[in-house]
C-alpha cells in the first residue's frame, strides 16, 4: 500500500503588475484547499519573462499579500533564479531526441493556424532539421500525436490534442528566456507541489505541461482551475484591461468578496469581521465542490 504524499499547493502570481482581485481569487482558492487538507502553501514569483516583469511590482504583491493574511510555507521563489534548473530539464529533453531547434519568426509564422489559446499552431517547418543557411532562434518540443486528457476538479474532464491543436511548442524563445511552461512543470516538480489551483485562464495550458511532466518523468499534480474574474466588457482582469489594485481597499471585504465568488456563501456581517476572524471562517468552511463551474464571472464593482 503506496503512501499518501502531503498535500503542497502553491500560489505564482507574474509581477507585471499590482495584485488586483482576479490575482487574490487564485490565491485564496490555492491557499485554503491546500490548508483544509493540512497541506503545505508556497509563493513563488514567476518573473520569468523578464521583459514584461518588475522587481517593485514583485515587491508590491508580496507586501499586499501580506496586508491580506496571507501565510506561506518557506521562503519566496523567483523565477529569475532558477534558469540553470531550466536548462537542465532542457538538456535532459535533448538528449532524448523530445525537443529539436526551429529558425521560424512570428512573420513567418502569421499565416499559421491559430491554436486554442490565440498562438500561432506551429506548422512544423523545422520538425526535421533548420532549412539550409538557417540557424537555430529557438527550441521546441517535439509532440506525439494522442490525445492528452485529465479530470479537473472543478471544470471536470478536458481533452486536447496538442500535435493538432498546438503543434511543437517553445520551450527556450528566441530572445534566450525559457518559456512559461517549461517554467512552471520544473518549478512545481522541485517543490513536489500535488494541486495546481488557478484560474480558468490557465487551463489550456494544463495539457502542454502534463506532457512535459511526462516526458521529464515528474509526476502529474491534481488540477482545479476557478473562474475568472471579468470586467463588465467581459475580459478577465489584468494590467492590459486596467484592472484595479487591491492595495487600498479593506483587507476583510476583499477576502469576502473572494470567498462569496468562489460560491462559499460568507455570512452576513462577516466583512465588518476582524481579519483573524475571516480566516478562521474561511479555513473551517472551505469547499472546493462549491466553486462555480464557470470559466469567468464579473468581478465586484471595484475590482
Amino acid at each position: 500500500m503506496s503512501a499518501v504524499l502531503p498535500v503542497v499547493g502553491r500560489f505564482a502570481p507574474s509581477p507585471t503588475g499590482p495584485l488586483h482581485f482576479g490575482s487574490v481569487l487564485a490565491a485564496l482558492g490555492s491557499c485554503l484547499s491546500a490548508r483544509s487538507q493540512g497541506g503545505r502553501w508556497l509563493l513563488r514569483i514567476e518573473d520569468v519573462d523578464a521583459p514584461r516583469c518588475s522587481s517593485a511590482a514583485a515587491e508590491g504583491i508580496v507586501r499586499t499579500l501580506e496586508s491580506l493574511g496571507f501565510e506561506w510555507d518557506g521562503p519566496v521563489v523567483w523565477q529569475s533564479a532558477r534558469t540553470e534548473a531550466y536548462q537542465a530539464a532542457l538538456e535532459l529533453l535533448r538528449q532524448a531526441g523530445q525537443v529539436f531547434a526551429c529558425a521560424c519568426t512570428r512573420k513567418e509564422m502569421a499565416d499559421s493556424a491559430l491554436a486554442r489559446d490565440g498562438t500561432r499552431r506551429y506548422p512544423g517547418t523545422c520538425r526535421d532539421g533548420l532549412p539550409a543557411g538557417r540557424s537555430a532562434r529557438a527550441w521546441r518540443l517535439r509532440v506525439g500525436a494522442g490525445v492528452v486528457m485529465f479530470d479537473d476538479r472543478i471544470q471536470g474532464q478536458v481533452e486536447e490534442d496538442v500535435a493538432a491543436d498546438v503543434g511543437d511548442f517553445v520551450l527556450l524563445r528566441a530572445d534566450g528566456l525559457f518559456a512559461y511552461q517549461l517554467a512552471v512543470v520544473v518549478d512545481d516538480a522541485e517543490a513536489g507541489v500535488t494541486e495546481v489551483v488557478r484560474g480558468a485562464d490557465l487551463l489550456d495550458s494544463t495539457p502542454r505541461q502534463i506532457l512535459l511532466q511526462q516526458q521529464l518523468g515528474y509526476p502529474v499534480p491534481a488540477y482545479a482551475h476557478l473562474p475568472v474574474a471579468c470586467n463588465p466588457a467581459g475580459e478577465k482582469l489584468s494590467k492590459q484591461t486596467l484592472a484595479r489594485a487591491v492595495q487600498g481597499q479593506a483587507p476583510a471585504r476583499v477576502l469576502v468578496d473572494a470567498l462569496g465568488f468562489l460560491g462559499q456563501s460568507p455570512p452576513p456581517g462577516l466583512a465588518e469581521a476582524p481579519l483573524a476572524q475571516v480566516w478562521d471562517w474561511a479555513r473551517a468552511h472551505w469547499d472546493l465542490g462549491q466553486v462555480p463551474r464557470q470559466r469567468s464571472l464579473p468581478a465586484p464593482a471595484y475590482a
